[in-house]
């Protein structure tokens, strides 16, 4: 049995490993769909995202694969990437190291276009930072807690999505890792939510 405190180790140890690999690319131009299909195998999401009705510990492939914001689909790894590092964990399985140009792809196979995320709503981006409890943990301009870093000071990641979810791929099971140290809820973003978060960190206040 895997207990909550070997989960915690797990989560930072794992996470470090991550940390230390060096996105490649700048992820700036459009995905392949092609080579999405390719990482997905190869990366391992189709251990566990199968076809409808086929044995998987998540979603089928089908719920994943639709048309999507970009935005949408990084809130959404946001939200499953703590139950996915620690289901992975207890399987023995290690964390994928996906680059921002691998994520492209991805994005792409998925269906996620950032021509389907709406005009950015910077006073919601501000209002989620605050409602998802963001400044428990981070800064922001030297406000907050300064568990982690300030987020002013790292405004290139937000954008453009695909570097964005690289981003939280690489560093969300160590901070859901010490959130669950401290008692802190992980946040869950749905629909336009992390589109308008990102544009408030990237661009600032309106």
């Amino acid at each position: 049995m895997v207990t909550r405190g070997r989960v915690v180790r797990i989560l930072l140890g794992g996470a470090v490993g991550a940390l230390v690999v060096v996105a490649a690319g700048a992820a700036g131009g459009p995905g392949d769909a092609s080579r999405g299909r390719q990482l997905f195998e190869v990366k391992q999401c189709a251990r566990c995202h199968r076809g409808q009705g086929e044995p998987g510990g998540g979603p089928p492939i089908e719920r994943l694969r639709r048309p999507q914001g970009a935005y949408e689909l990084t809130g959404r790894f946001w939200s499953h990437v703590p139950q996915m590092f620690t289901a992975l964990t207890q399987e023995g399985v290690p964390w994928p190291v996906i680059s921002d140009d691998e994520v492209a792809d991805l994005m792409a196979y998925l269906g996620a276009d950032p021509a389907r995320d709406p005009k950015p709503d910077r006073l919601r981006g501000h209002d989620a930072l605050v409602t998802k409890g963001c400044l428990k943990c981070h800064s922001l301009r030297g406000e907050g807690a300064r568990i982690a870093p300030d987020l002013g000071e790292r405004r290139a990641v937000f954008a453009p999505p695909a570097r964005w979810a690289a981003t939280i791929w690489r560093h969300t099971p160590k901070m859901a890792a010490v959130a669950m140290e401290r008692g802190i809820l992980h946040p869950r973003f749905s629909g336009a939510e992390m589109r308008h978060l990102a544009a408030y960190l990237g661009d600032g206040p309106p």
